[in-house]
């Protein structure tokens, strides 16, 4: 017998420049949502409005990913626009996080996962 898990999952689509400003805003959202859920629950972080990200920005996503893996939640990227992906990819942060083309991709992650029971 097998059933399929259900996960919840939680869209964060952040705007414009992950600079200082941006980025404690996405911070403060961030750990609301990711200690006020389990571990059913996938947090999506979609980039594709998200045109700059420095330093403070990449710490934001990384004290996230702490933090949902802190609370058994997983957390993916998506929609990541080339200068963002650029940075990921020479700070080798891309290899630490799961990364998808777009929100389709991230979500059928979940949707595939079976458990037998």
């Amino acid at each position: 017998m097998s059933n399929t898990q259900q996960y919840q999952i939680i869209l964060v689509q952040p705007q414009g420049r992950l600079d200082l400003q941006g980025s404690k805003a996405l911070e403060t959202q961030l750990r609301i949502v990711t200690n006020a859920h389990n571990a059913q629950t996938l947090l999506i972080i979609d980039l594709e409005q998200v045109e700059f990200m420095d330093s403070s920005g990449l710490v934001a996503v990384a004290k996230a990913l702490k933090m949902a893996r802190t609370n058994n939640c997983r957390l993916v990227l998506c929609n990541l626009q080339p200068p963002v992906k650029l940075i990921f990819e020479l700070t080798q942060l891309d290899s630490v996080f799961e990364i998808f083309d777009n929100y389709a991709a991230a979500k059928a992650t979940v949707e595939k996962i079976i458990v037998v029971a």
